[in-house]
């Protein structure tokens, strides 16, 4: 028996119970892993409120590091004792041990620990995606990113100054305005104090930026389709603070022809050749020392309900991590 989370139903942190699970043996081209760390990401939060369904009952997690235990049958590449890392569905990565599907793993270079894959598995590649094949800035860029100063935020911050481009981040306070600028971001707008729409175009000089990349979702939506230049593209990959309102297209055509896409990590790396190059190009970041991963928070894998909790009230920054 092992340790894992479980729901039954849908709700707040509550609903989450810290539960014996039978693991089992892996069948044909899953393996069995022990984690050693455990990432915490707001998507977790949406399959626990039911924003997103899922069959219940069932798990909870998408993001985990540790080690190979058993391998079934048809599985290449992976063996026992592999150190490897994982982003992506499904969901149950908020576990000690899990049998799992083998097509998702990555192996895990000897140069980064379990914590720092754990923190930036989904985060990382969530960032390589967004600037390297969304939307492919480049150098002397003018983006606007949204919660800089979170997870996904402080890698972008960093990634965009490696490569020579000018990231507006928001951030919700002083504290948080200061550690994405500490991270990379050249100019930062405190959204609870400021109008960033009217910020951007000033930093811009009333020309709009080419990209905005947006996870906050209902409450910024329309004002980062004001903050782009004509032709421009809103990219919408989240909805913390809920999920955008319908709205007409001719929204986008009165803006200038603007381009809107919703994307999500998995179509990305749905292929063997396209994963494996996804964490490639973040490890190889890593690794040179251009992108640091901020742990700044861990709970151990009982406390989730709190973890959850402190995510939501916006009092995390970085990455947390959880560990079983």
């Amino acid at each position: 028996m092992a340790k894992a989370i479980r729901i039954s139903k849908t709700g707040g942190p509550e609903v989450m119970e810290y539960v014996d699970v039978e693991v089992g043996q892996p069948g044909p081209g899953e393996v069995r892993i022990r984690h050693a760390a455990v990432g915490l990401n707001f998507i977790d939060c949406y399959f626990r409120s039911g924003l997103y369904p899922q069959p219940l009952p069932g798990g909870l997690g998408q993001e985990a590091a540790g080690t190979i235990e058993a391998v079934g049958s048809g599985v290449a590449g992976f063996q026992v004792g592999d150190r490897v890392a994982y982003a992506g569905r499904p969901n149950g990565a908020y576990s000690e041990e899990r049998v799992m599907p083998a097509d998702i793993l990555v192996k895990l270079p000897d140069s980064i620990s379990f914590d720092t894959a754990a923190a930036m598995m989904l985060q990382g590649m969530t960032v390589q995606y967004l600037l390297r094949q969304t939307y492919q800035v480049k150098a002397g860029d003018t983006i606007l990113f949204h919660a800089a100063a979170g997870g996904i935020g402080l890698i972008a911050c960093q990634w965009a100054r490696a490569l020579g481009v000018n990231l507006i981040g928001t951030v919700s306070s002083d504290e948080k305005a200061a550690l994405a600028k500490q991270h990379g971001a050249a100019h930062v707008i405190n959204y609870k104090t400021e109008n960033f729409v009217e910020r951007v175009k000033e930093i811009t000089g009333g020309k709009g930026v080419p990209v905005v990349y947006d996870s906050i979702g209902k409450d910024t939506f329309i004002g980062s389709l004001d903050c782009l230049r004509p032709r421009g593209m809103m990219v919408s990959f989240g909805n913390a603070s809920g999920p955008v309102t319908p709205f007409s297209t001719g929204e986008l055509a009165s803006r200038g022809s603007l381009y809107l896409t919703r994307p999500s990590l998995g179509n990305y790396t749905a292929t063997r050749e396209d994963l494996d190059a996804t964490a490639a190009d973040l490890f190889a970041m890593v690794d040179s020392k251009q992108i640091s991963i901020e742990i700044n928070q861990r709970y151990a894998l009982k406390d989730v309900g709190q973890a959850h909790a402190d995510l939501e009230g916006r009092k995390t920054t970085g990455s947390t991590i959880l560990i079983p």
